[in-house]
């Protein structure tokens, strides 16, 4: 069986043979009933039937100053089935609201103009009023309080200060804070650095709440609504996606009630259970423009730990095509003496010193000290992934003959076709 596989714009196939013991884990959302709907009759029908909350044209009668949070380069936001009519109808509540679409970059690079373009479309480029949020830049930010962790909270000033606060985005399973969406637009995204830091240390990464698909005692969580209640995050328009990265749901309304909706959605067709634990698992981030970097393919690889023994191998496909993503996240792989050291250093790191990248470190740093992983990745980075503790291929193939000679063909394989995509429930055995 072939198995087509995201892996940057184009695809990896992967080849099964007939004799291998193997299953897939994908999410169900392809087996949604087809709706008639096209997608921006579905973000109109849920903006038409907010959750909680009056509709947006409501809510910016008399607001002069109405910022909307989108999402930036690093999510694969529809945002041309979302932004257009979210402008036309605070405009239909208040023609002369002055608009801001604010990017949250969380602690992501600058979104540039190009790719500006390929989010909104040349028009809204050309028409609006776009900034970019800056995490590093303490003067643009405004201290509105203190998190229930203890961490202040800065976030950007033009959100701060906005007569309305409202956000888009779009709802899949997050690796560490449960599911992305919603609150999220707040914390991390136009978050500064000193509150994304305090929210993301080690003992919030170590928490056993801190998973995917677990927002219930999760500490991360728990801080973000703050943020978002804080903030005066009051609206929300969020979708849940496809393969296709095509609209099949959206939810509107209250930031948080909306966002609980949509998850609560999701969670009936993203969850998997494997038929058993796996000795050798594939996964994927999705495909562009989820898998740029190894930092952000860290999500994809924590579905192939869950699916797998606690000896298993890993196989990440992911094209990494920008590289480490993050040199903290490199410089700490490259330069501990093992996993289990570094983590044994992060864990004594304070809140109030979080560094950098250091939870995408850690969690990594999970991930290797109990699973060989091999990477394949784009040719231009796989020595700087040997650097980092993985092993590399040039395909999937080469990749799962590596570890069959390790584990022995008779070996039960689990296919995760897109990781970031579901949430895989640990097997019983």
């Amino acid at each position: 069986m072939d198995i087509k596989l995201p892996f940057s714009t184009t695809g990896m196939m992967l080849h099964m043979d007939e004799e291998l013991d193997y299953e897939l884990l994908v999410s169900s959302i392809e087996s949604m009933p087809k709706s008639s709907k096209t997608e921006d009759e579905i973000v109109l029908e849920a903006m038409q039937n907010p959750i909680g909350s009056p509709k947006l044209s409501e809510l910016s009668k008399g607001k002069e100053h109405v910022v909307i949070i989108c999402s930036d380069h690093t999510r694969p936001v529809p945002s041309k089935h979302i932004i257009p009519f979210m402008l036309k109808e605070i405009r239909e509540g208040n023609p002369d609201a002055r608009i801001t679409l604010l990017i949250a970059t969380g602690f992501h690079r600058a979104t540039t103009e190009e790719e500006l373009i390929g989010k909104f479309g040349k028009e809204i480029v050309a028409n609006e009023t776009i900034v970019i949020h800056d995490s590093q830049d303490m003067d643009a930010m405004k201290n509105i309080g203190i998190l229930p962790s203890g961490a202040p909270l800065l976030i950007n000033k033009i959100a701060a200060e906005a007569d309305l606060l409202v956000s888009e985005g779009f709802i899949e399973t997050h690796f560490f804070a449960g599911f992305s969406g919603g609150r999220k637009s707040v914390l991390p995204g136009v978050s500064s650095k000193v509150t994304v830091l305090g929210n993301h240390c080690s003992k919030f990464i170590d928490s056993p709440y801190s998973r995917t698909g677990i927002l219930e005692h999760n500490p991360i969580h728990k801080d973000m609504v703050a943020a978002s209640k804080m903030a005066g995050q009051k609206y929300i328009v969020n979708v849940i996606i496809d393969a296709e990265k095509k609209v099949v749901h959206a939810v509107a309304g209250d930031a948080i009630q909306a966002h609980e909706a949509g998850c609560r959605f999701l969670e009936n067709y993203c969850q998997v259970t494997p038929v058993k634990a796996a000795d050798i698992a594939i996964s994927t981030n999705g495909g562009y423009p989820l898998d740029q970097n190894m930092y952000q393919s860290v999500k994809g690889m924590t579905a192939a730990e869950a699916a797998a023994k606690d000896d298993g191998i890993l196989i990440m496909v992911s094209n990494c095509g920008d590289g480490h993503g993050g040199e903290g996240f490199y410089e700490a792989l490259k330069n501990c003496s093992s996993p289990a050291d570094l983590m044994e250093e992060i864990l004594k790191v304070p809140q109030d010193e979080t560094k950098p990248d250091q939870w995408e470190y850690q969690i990594q740093s999970r991930i290797l000290i109990n699973h060989k992983v091999i990477y394949v990745l784009c040719e231009q980075y796989r020595e700087m992934a040997k650097e980092m503790g993985f092993c590399v291929a040039e395909d999937v193939n080469e990749a799962l003959e590596m570890a069959l000679k390790e584990k022995g063909r008779e070996a039960h394989i689990s296919v995760i076709p897109d990781g970031v995509s579901v949430m895989v429930k640990k097997p019983k055995k």
